[in-house]
């Protein structure tokens, strides 16, 4: 797994580049990678245990998926965690799941036109 989807580093808890400039768009075969963005709600303001234990839960989400995320950035000025997979249908909600399990004020970052589409899917 690249060392970038490990949480506890040092270089995700310090200002870097943009984003933008860092998500990869395609994965090491070529094919696009999906991605999702889970708003953890005072993260940042969290007291430094409690911030080490919610880092730990979510360390544990992506090693356990670690065959499929390619990518992890947790942003604690705006409480947003990224993450970047592989194209595995439904893999996704299961990892947003799970982070939702293991962090229960964690939630799923979705823009009203992705929401209506969610919502007609399960009709």
């Amino acid at each position: 797994m690249p060392s970038h989807t490990h949480l506890a580093s040092s270089e995700l808890l310090h200002p870097g580049e943009p984003l933008w400039k860092r998500v990869p768009s395609r994965g090491d075969d070529g094919r696009m990678l999906s991605d999702f963005m889970m708003l953890i709600p005072r993260l940042g303001g969290r007291s430094q245990h409690r911030l080490q234990r919610t880092l730990a839960e979510l360390q544990a989400v992506l090693d356990y998926y670690r065959d499929v995320v390619v990518f992890a950035d947790l942003n604690l000025k705006l409480n947003l965690l990224w993450v970047s997979v592989k194209p595995v249908p439904g893999v996704m909600l299961e990892l947003a799941a799970a982070v939702k399990h293991r962090v229960p004020e964690a939630m799923l970052v979705a823009n009203k036109a992705e929401a209506m589409l969610a919502a007609e899917s399960g009709r």
